[in-house]
């Protein structure tokens, strides 16, 4: 992984998408917008909530009705009664609350906050009221990035890999970092073990989170608010082992150490 360099771009000329937009298509007149053609080994990074939204993940918080365990969580945090129940739909299970705050597992296995339901950039009407509306995470991530890789490839010929992104919170840690939640066309683990290090001494326990670590790299070129910069090309990333999936990255529950 030495000797090499690369770039990141955010494309320009994103619009706003909606459900049922092609997103190969998006990506290509963007590509375009910016002078640009993909090549053999680039890495299309696209932020988690274009995918969702051209995949039909808003819900109209008014068409929710909540259950007894959302109304008994709704009181406990404070939070909208109707977005617990969306919260709840989307968990194996709830691990941690306090006010205003839900951590659960994932039905993909992240262990996230308000199970990654956000309620920013989804259009008007975003608060509580009648016409609030809520982005839930894609049904399939990985598929997500797959079908796309599969559609640009078709249409470039071009061997490309594709990251859907989001920004996730971090045991430990404050602040949110951009996190690989779908991959498609690189691997997502790079192990390293059994590789020498400087002084030759062999590597017993590195695995590199590959995916994660271009994630974060994208996120900085998105921004996090209102830029309007939902795709980043990465340029100039080696080919490094096996294509993998975001699903690789998920720790299982037996070597979890912190349950």
């Amino acid at each position: 992984m030495t000797g090499f360099s690369y770039s990141i771009t955010a494309l320009p000329g994103v619009p706003a998408v909606r459900p049922g937009d092609d997103l190969a298509r998006v990506a290509l007149d963007a590509m375009q917008a910016g002078r640009l053609a993909f090549a053999d080994g680039d890495v299309l990074v696209l932020a988690q909530k274009v995918v969702s939204k051209a995949e039909g993940r808003q819900v109209a918080l008014a068409d929710v009705t909540p259950g007894p365990r959302a109304l008994e969580l709704a009181a406990e945090t404070g939070k909208d009664a109707r977005l617990v129940e969306l919260i709840l739909s989307e968990a194996q299970e709830v691990l941690r609350t306090r006010p205003n705050l839900i951590i659960v597992r994932h039905r993909l296995g992240l262990v996230l906050a308000n199970a990654g339901i956000d309620q920013s950039n989804v259009g008007t009407g975003t608060g509580y009221g009648q016409g609030a509306q809520a982005l839930l995470l894609p049904l399939d991530p990985d598929a997500s990035a797959a079908r796309l890789r599969d559609a640009l490839q078709a249409a470039t010929s071009k061997h490309i890999a594709v990251l859907v992104i989001d920004s996730l919170g971090r045991a430990w840690r404050m602040g949110t970092a951009g996190t690989a939640i779908g991959v498609a066309g690189t691997p997502a683990l790079l192990d390293l073990r059994g590789r020498p290090d400087l002084n030759g001494r062999q590597l017993e326990s590195s695995e590199l989170g590959l995916a994660d670590e271009v994630a974060a790299a994208a996120s900085l070129a998105m921004g996090q608010a209102g830029e309007g910069r939902p795709l980043v090309l990465v340029r100039g990333l080696p080919a490094m082992g096996q294509p993998g999936t975001a699903a690789d990255l998920i720790r299982p529950l037996q070597m979890d150490l912190f349950r």
